[in-house]
């Protein structure tokens, strides 16, 4: 097979770096073509030093000068701005694009890299809650595979593999339950930032470990599961499943279930995302059936752990709700890793947003684009 060509928006941050790991255990059948960051311009540097893609683009303007100037002797081509992330996208040459970008800034170059008809590799589940019934039927129309890099839609994607004419009844999205599993709200009130960012088994980002504490990413997971596999909210369910083995589980009408298992390794899902349909050989440790004797299985607590809940009622209502929930949860976990505001505030701010925002049954667009601004602005009021 020719090398595929892989544009990695957000090459900095934890999925971007394994992405690139991942590339180069498989240098022979991968090739970097476009690498982008927000700020962080000395890993971007490092990196493109490194796997000589033909363009990067640093998104913050004011370090454009000092990226320009590092690459320009390895004949590197260097953009800035964020019309120039949703540009590089368009790009001839490039073959999939893998959306490593945190939050809503995932939205647009998703578009453009869809209409441009690029298959897309999807890190940012946000881009499917926020408009996932405009960037499915935009794939559809472009003949677009969306590509699920999170462990939980590849497990759900991998278990359906072969079986697409098959009815679903059920899938069950697995959650370890965070660092915070069995608490209570009392003993949530005064929660410390460096404690909730101690995520039980996975290494990620600062925005992605405290969505997993306040279970928010889970709830992002479950709308995006509707969108992903055209499912019912009644046909998605979530278990805590602590020791974050079974990544996910697909149950189909006559009763058997098929799951998905595994050391948790972001590697895994990312690597199948970009090499999908094949299965490439990988370095990463085995499973071993006698290091975990005993897995174990539990409901989520959505009463104290209250976004899980704002998600399921978003995905109900449907419209531009889940797009609210989103920006205020962006705003209201920054000013928690800022220190100000208290953990338990991060779901409150979110459900006098998701009350307070106009609601709008079919969004364009543009609605989208209004209702994230203006969520912004209402949740920062609260703070």
């Amino acid at each position: 097979m020719e090398k595929k060509k892989i544009a990695i928006l957000g090459s900095t941050g934890s999925i971007g770096t394994q992405a690139l790991e991942v590339i180069e255990e498989h240098s022979d059948k991968f090739q970097v073509e476009v690498l982008t960051a927000n700020t962080n311009a000395d890993l971007l540097i490092e990196q493109a030093i490194k796997f000589k893609p033909n363009t990067v683009v640093i998104v913050n303007e004011s370090k454009f000068d000092e990226v320009s100037e590092k690459l320009w002797e390895h004949n590197i081509k260097t953009f800035t701005g964020v019309e120039a992330l949703a540009q590089v996208v368009e790009m001839e040459d490039v073959d999939i694009v893998l959306t490593a970008l945190v939050g809503y800034a995932g939205l647009l170059p998703t578009i453009r890299a869809i209409k441009a008809k690029k298959n897309i590799a999807l890190a940012n589940k946000e881009t499917l809650v926020v408009a996932g019934e405009l960037i499915t039927k935009l794939a559809t129309e472009n003949g677009v595979a969306i590509l699920p890099v999170d462990s939980e839609h590849g497990a759900i994607f991998q278990c359906l593999t072969g079986e697409y004419q098959n009815k679903i009844e059920k899938i069950y999205l697995t959650a370890s339950g965070g660092p915070f599993r069995g608490q209570q709200k009392e003993e949530l009130k005064h929660i410390t930032k460096e404690q909730a960012l101690k995520h039980p088994n996975w290494d990620m980002g600062a925005k992605i470990t405290i969505d997993s504490a306040t279970l928010m990413n889970k709830g992002l997971e479950v709308i995006e599961a509707k969108w992903l596999f055209n499912l019912k909210p009644e046909q998605i369910d979530v278990i805590v499943h602590p020791q974050s083995i079974i990544h996910s589980i697909v149950q189909f009408e006559d009763g058997s279930m098929k799951a998905q298992m595994g050391l948790p390794d972001m590697k895994h899902p990312i690597q199948y995302a970009l090499s999908f349909p094949h299965r490439f050989s990988s370095k990463s440790p085995r499973f071993n059936f006698m290091d975990y004797p005993e897995l174990t299985f539990e409901q989520p607590d959505q009463k104290t752990f209250l976004n899980l809940s704002l998600a399921y009622i978003a995905l109900e209502k449907g419209g531009n709700l889940a797009c609210i929930l989103n920006a205020a949860n962006e705003i209201a976990v920054e000013a928690f890793l800022s220190d100000q505001i208290q953990f338990l505030e991060i779901a409150e701010i979110n459900q006098k947003s998701m009350k307070a925002i106009a609601f709008i049954k079919s969004p364009t667009y543009e609605d989208y684009v209004s209702t994230d601004i203006e969520t912004r602005k209402f949740a920062l009021t609260l703070i």
